[in-house]
């Protein structure tokens, strides 16, 4: 299956956990986005653990990309809090969560579709952070991801990153949901490779297909992009047994650098 079809039933599978109110759907509350605005705010990258302040720096005014993060939970917190926040994601339904949360807070947030892999609505230099939480599971490459991202940000940007651990994708899917692990996947391993049966079985069960990427392009692809990785975390992920074994999610903060002074 090629990439171009991938991000296209990605793209509607969004469009339909929208529908059905998945978890990383919801909008904030309005409560949420009163702290915010008094600034008590938090965000996650991954499932569990708020991403920690220091990451961010001073946020207001700054320039950010929210990438492939619609839903309505992250771009509006962080437009309370001050920032200059757009929000960039293939599925309109997922924008259309921010769209709400805006109009109804009165929040400036720009709202762009599109796939991660190309952020040429932008120029170079665009923005002073990205924050880009688990979403290039659903992405077919990566590298270009990290390129782009690099482009995009001033020196001295910020990228925050969430993925997950590439050890989860070893075992049967619908084994470990019931807590049999059983393993059978290559790593990395992509849900386009496998069966037409199977791709069948995967979107009827979660709309998406996912691609579990190495760590050496995850973190390998940051630095190559020409990144420096300042801090990392790990995370759990509540509703999936293997977290009883080992965390499933990590969390990178990676600056670009500025250019060096000349030397005299």
């Amino acid at each position: 299956m090629d990439a171009d079809k991938v991000r296209q039933i990605n793209r509607d599978g969004w469009n339909r956990l929208v529908a059905e109110g998945d978890v990383w759907t919801v909008p904030v509350s309005p409560d949420v986005i009163r702290r915010a605005r008094g600034g008590d705010w938090s965000v996650l990258l991954t499932p569990t653990k708020p991403v920690p302040t220091d990451w961010f720096g001073d946020i207001r005014n700054k320039d950010v990309l929210c990438l492939a993060s619609g839903g309505g939970q992250q771009g509006p917190v962080l437009a309370a809090a001050g920032a200059l926040v757009t929000v960039f994601d293939a599925s309109p339904a997922q924008l259309g969560q921010d769209r709400l949360v805006a109009e109804r807070e009165d929040l400036q947030i720009e709202m762009i579709e599109g796939f991660m892999h190309d952020l040429s609505a932008f120029d170079n230099g665009r923005f002073d952070l990205i924050f880009h939480p688990v979403s290039n599971i659903f992405a077919p490459e990566i590298l270009p991801v990290w390129r782009e991202c690099f482009r995009v940000l001033r020196p001295g940007g910020v990228l925050l990153a969430g993925f997950m651990n590439p050890t989860m994708f070893i075992f049967d899917y619908a084994k470990a949901d019931i807590g049999v692990f059983e393993v059978v996947h290559r790593l990395p391993s992509s849900d386009a490779d496998l069966s037409s049966d199977e791709v069948e079985l995967i979107l009827a069960r979660e709309h998406t297909l996912g691609f579990s990427h190495s760590l050496e392009d995850q973190i390998g692809g940051q630095l190559r992009a020409g990144f420096h990785l300042t801090d990392l975390f790990e995370d759990v992920h509540p509703s999936n047994p293997l977290s009883a074994y080992f965390p499933l999610a990590l969390a990178t903060r990676a600056v670009k650098p500025r250019p060096s002074a000349p030397e005299r």
